[in-house]
């Protein structure tokens, strides 16, 4: 999954270690995954474990979902499925392998799958309920997924459910099952008939064999919703939980938004979250040097205060060689791959000669180099993280980390292509960081041949790559992902099968919509395999796919170095949530 922009993403969407977790989100400023102690990786600082005061949560970038069908960001995921979205799984609040092993959570059990591992099946605990007092029920949760359909109104989450329900498909690919909002008796049939309630239990029909799928059921996208509470997407901010914290009043975008106890959440049902503080107040829109300052200068509510933004370089130096501000560090493996999506709709990116130059002209070591250096990030040679078994270092056009701006340039004269070549790189604007990133690859690029205007969006930036009428906008794009799980088929499939991210209302995350039968063909391959070894044999085929046709530009992976104030207590960053912070654990000091 994706989103957020780092700013030094160390790591993995898969640089977990153990554990995993997809969605684009979280860049040059979050982290992912961790097994240790302090200044290591895992977890965390005075374990106090009593409960009450005010947690602060510093970030940048303004939240562009609240709405759980549409939650797909290393942020959002990390935070939301701790404060006020509980799903049928979840994991663990814990660091290193512990932490990977999916967990119950409103279902009684991990649920219970059929043979050939299409027919999954979850029953519901007795006493979950809304934050109103109304009880969760099946038919809740039938129409929470089927929100996910309805791609013109609920944009930007994962499209699992469309992937693997046993659900018709037309011509293109796309579900013959619209959504809610449009469906006619005979369309809601066939959604009904995939998804079915008997009671409390909940059954699944899947058009493929998915043996991890009740990992996929830990996404908010397959959580309940209550249809009284639908409006489409004016919901998109707002919060209507079923887990220990409700929003207060409302959210506002760009600035935050605080989160107090909710009454109606029953603690015997939730062996997970901890719900230490009373409130936990979310601030965003703070640059993260302004972070960084604050955090290390711990004054006031600071001293309470955490973030899923890395540490700026130019502060890591001082952070790791003073022993306070070394005490209340972390420095877990990132769960994100940086890369660059290309934009198949501008007809200057579809000259596969102009593609090609790009990439050889890319200096990912310059790229490193601002965000860090080597000791915080590494060149990327696929968009799978190192740390899943499906990874395989991929170079067919044999490119320099460093760029090679005369090759790239020879390419463009000899294809003809008139120069310089015009083009627009869109990057998510966390700050400084994130500002020199875009610079360096910016000095290759116009050495090559190339003129780039570069275009930071700080603002709704994963909003923005998901409309597919903002493609004008850009040619080039900065994404970061992570795989939802430790699974490379949360990687590929979700980010490049054109069938179920392409449609007139959205890009899903396949931003640069790219489109190509030959990747579809080996994801249906990969969907049949019999062992995940295999699956990953036939999902590097189709990365190679991927790399030849330049649908993207691997950039870096790295680890984040996360540091929190000094009244912080059961400080946990889960590999399992990207390595974030786990709101599940996390307390302050009375």
């Amino acid at each position: 999954m994706h989103r957020a922009r780092r700013t030094l993403l160390i790591a993995l969407s898969g640089a977990v270690v153990v554990g995993l977790a997809a969605c684009s989100g979280g860049s040059s400023n979050g982290a992912d995954e961790s097994s240790g102690g302090s200044a290591s990786g895992g977890g965390s600082g005075q374990g106090s474990g009593g409960t009450g005061g005010t947690l602060y949560y510093l970030t940048n970038s303004p939240a562009s979902h609240l709405d759980p069908q549409r939650t797909y960001t290393f942020r959002g995921l990390a935070n939301e499925t701790r404060l006020m979205y509980r799903t049928l799984t979840t994991f663990p609040a814990a660091s290193g392998a512990a932490a990977t092993k999916i967990a119950p959570d409103l279902a009684v059990g991990t649920g219970k799958p059929s043979k050939d591992s299409k027919t999954w099946r979850f029953t519901l605990k007795d006493g979950i309920r809304w934050q109103d007092g109304k009880p969760i029920t099946c038919q809740d949760f039938q129409y929470g997924i089927s929100r996910t359909f309805a791609t013109d109104v609920i944009t930007g989450g994962p499209t699992y459910a469309i992937q693997y329900l046993d659900i018709p498909k037309n011509a293109d690919g796309s579900s013959k099952y619209p959504g809610p909002y449009d469906a006619d008796a005979q369309q809601q049939k066939l959604f009904d008939r995939a998804v079915q309630c008997d009671g409390r239990t909940i059954t699944f029909h899947l058009g493929k064999s998915v043996p991890d799928f009740n990992y996929a059921v830990y996404l908010p996208a397959f959580g309940p919703y209550r249809e009284d509470k639908d409006h489409g997407d004016k919901s998109n901010f707002s919060v209507f939980s079923n887990g220990p914290y409700k929003l207060e009043g409302t959210w506002d975008q760009g600035n935050g938004g605080t989160f107090v106890r909710n009454p109606e959440w029953d603690r015997s049902t939730d062996a997970v979250r901890k719900a230490r503080p009373d409130e936990i107040v979310i601030r965003e829109g703070i640059e993260q040097e302004v972070v960084a300052q604050r955090l290390i200068a711990d004054q006031g509510d600071d001293k309470d205060a955490i973030t899923e933004i890395s540490m700026p370089p130019q502060f890591v130096p001082k952070v790791m060689t003073n022993s306070d501000l070394k005490a209340r560090t972390e420095t877990p493996a990132g769960a994100g791959v940086d890369h660059l999506k290309v934009n198949f709709t501008s007809p200057t990116m579809q000259n596969k000669a102009v593609r090609k130059a790009l990439l050889v002209a890319t200096d990912k070591g310059g790229y490193v180099t601002a965000l860090g250096g080597s000791q915080l990030d590494v060149p990327a040679y696929s968009i799978i993280n190192p740390a899943l078994k499906g990874y395989r270092k991929i170079n067919p056009y044999h490119t320099k980390v460093s760029g090679d701006p005369a090759r790239a340039k020879q390419i463009l004269e000899d294809a003809g292509v008139s120069l310089p070549v015009k083009i627009t790189y869109l990057f998510q604007n966390t700050g400084s960081t994130a500002q020199k990133a875009a610079a360096a690859l910016k000095n290759t690029w116009d050495k090559a041949g190339f003129r780039v205007a570069l275009h930071g969006e700080s603002d709704n930036f994963y909003s923005l790559v998901a409309d597919p009428s903002y493609n004008t906008e850009w040619d080039i794009s900065w994404d970061t992902w992570g795989a939802d799980w430790p699974n490379p088929s949360t990687v590929i499939p979700p980010l490049f099968d054109s069938r179920v991210n392409l449609t007139k209302g959205t890009n899903g995350k396949d931003s640069g919509r790219y489109s190509s039968r030959a990747v579809n063909e080996l994801i249906d391959q990969s969907y049949q395999a019999p062992t995940p070894e295999q699956q990953a044999e036939v999902l590097q085929q189709a990365d190679l796919v991927l790399q030849k046709d330049i649908a993207y530009i691997p950039l870096a992976v790295g680890k984040y170095v996360f540091t929190r104030g000094s009244d912080v207590t059961d400080m946990v960053y889960n590999p399992s949530l990207f390595a974030y912070p786990d709101l599940a654990s996390v307390g302050v000091e009375q």
